[in-house]
């Protein structure tokens, strides 16, 4: 039996180039990767996708990307313990179970937007816009429901009136059994969001048998989070738009385009991200950007004076990718073919308010040496050259078989991508 778990508040508290960095659809300077740190893999080359539309997709050479279930509002994934792939659909409020052969039903029904999906052994974690739920997993059905998280922030909330841009929430499961859920902030710029009980705008933690707490803040929206081979939280942050210049102070379009990046760190206890008083900073000297450990500014709309939150204190983000990429589901995954190796995939949904937009795609960053390396595409070409797109990627795993799966909320679809 799962204990229940109030929400308290902490005392204290690829493929190639860079995603999106040198893509003539994005209008992005090119991102500077050193190239000990990136996998040395051939170009990506034009592809169809069997069974989908017209428009090719870029993929690895000697890669086939297929059409292996139709799933509307698909999002993020799990596998379970007897090999069968778990989907959530937030819009429906349900999460589906398919077979081996991509066929779906109804694992658990009539939710509050069911997002995040974690097992531990054959418990399985369902992150609900309010609440994090366990069920006990067994042949295709789930059963002997449990509340371990309660009172979550969402629409609902009365305080909130409402307005939450950020109400779906992802889990995870630590090696000591600890769940960690992520409180997206409820909007671009919301300071009162670090003071919420619970803290939103966080990662955080309920031990087993103890309340949950803010594990790290300034977090805006960590939706992809996942558990690294070392038992070390990563997330993935869609962090803030219509920063302005700190040059001028004001908000230009060529400074937006590429500011802030978009995080991928490394989570301890009481790390703080800094949004939304400190941004991390892509610039170069050379007016090149990168995305690789990058320390964080002052923020001169939130923060002009730095009284706010002291930005040179906090750590460098260890990667991350292009303003506006959104990243959402993050999964660690080992042995990818075609000389990618260990490492973490990402699904990249894509900008809706840059111009030109940040193309989505599936991002790969190499696991080496206890951290990741910078990113690399893997699978590109859903954005066509004016701009529409065609399919959105939401995440990307790992199959027991060896192929890597990709859930498309916007085609409606869960990709089979394998290697000759």
């Amino acid at each position: 039996m799962r204990s229940f778990v109030r929400v308290a508040v902490a005392a204290g508290l690829l493929a190639g180039v860079a995603a999106c960095s040198d893509d003539a659809s994005s209008g992005a300077p090119k991102q500077t990767v050193p190239a000990s740190a990136a996998v040395d893999v051939p170009a990506l080359v034009a592809t169809r996708v069997q069974g989908g539309g017209d428009d090719p997709i870029q993929a690895p050479p000697g890669w086939t990307v297929s059409v292996w279930a139709k799933v509307p509002g698909a999002r993020l994934l799990a596998w379970t313990p007897d090999k069968r792939l778990l989907v959530s659909r937030p819009e429906s409020g349900d999460v589906l179970v398919l077979d081996q052969r991509g066929q779906a039903k109804p694992l658990v029904e009539g939710l509050n937007q069911p997002h995040g999906l974690a097992f531990d052994g054959d418990t399985l974690y369902v992150a609900e816009s309010d609440q994090v739920d366990s069920f006990t997993y067994s042949a295709g059905a789930v059963s002997g429901k449990q509340v371990v998280i309660d009172n979550l922030p969402d629409e609902k909330s009365m305080e909130l009136g409402g307005k939450y841009a950020h109400a779906l929430k992802s889990v995870a499961v630590g090696g000591d059994g600890s769940i960690y859920v992520s409180i997206g902030s409820t909007g671009n710029v919301s300071e009162e969001d670090r003071d919420a009980e619970p803290e939103r705008a966080a990662i955080l933690r309920a031990k087993p048998g103890q309340p949950a707490e803010t594990f790290a803040r300034g977090v805006r929206n960590g939706t992809g989070l996942a558990i690294d081979p070392d038992g070390g939280l990563w997330t993935a942050v869609n962090n803030r738009d219509n920063i302005a210049n700190p040059k001028n102070g004001d908000v230009e379009e060529s400074y937006v385009n590429d500011h802030p990046l978009e995080p991928l760190a490394r989570l301890t206890e009481g790390r703080d991200l800094g949004w939304p008083y400190c941004n991390p900073d892509p610039d170069l000297a050379d007016g090149q950007i990168s995305y690789t450990d990058r320390p964080f500014v002052r923020d001169v709309q939130t923060n002009p004076d730095g009284d706010k939150l002291d930005c040179s204190q906090l750590k460098p983000s260890e990667q991350g990718m292009g303003a506006h990429s959104a990243p959402l589901g993050l999964a660690f995954v080992t042995g990818v073919a075609g000389g990618y190796g260990d490492g973490a995939l990402a699904g990249i949904h894509g900008s809706w308010n840059r111009q030109p937009p940040r193309p989505p795609e599936v991002s790969f960053f190499a696991w080496r040496d206890g951290t990741l390396g910078p990113q690399q595409t893997l699978l590109t070409g859903f954005q066509r050259e004016d701009g529409s797109r065609w399919g959105r990627p939401v995440m990307a795993v790992k199959g027991p078989d060896g192929a890597i799966y990709v859930s498309d909320d916007q085609a409606g679809a869960i990709y089979r991508v394998t290697s000759s």
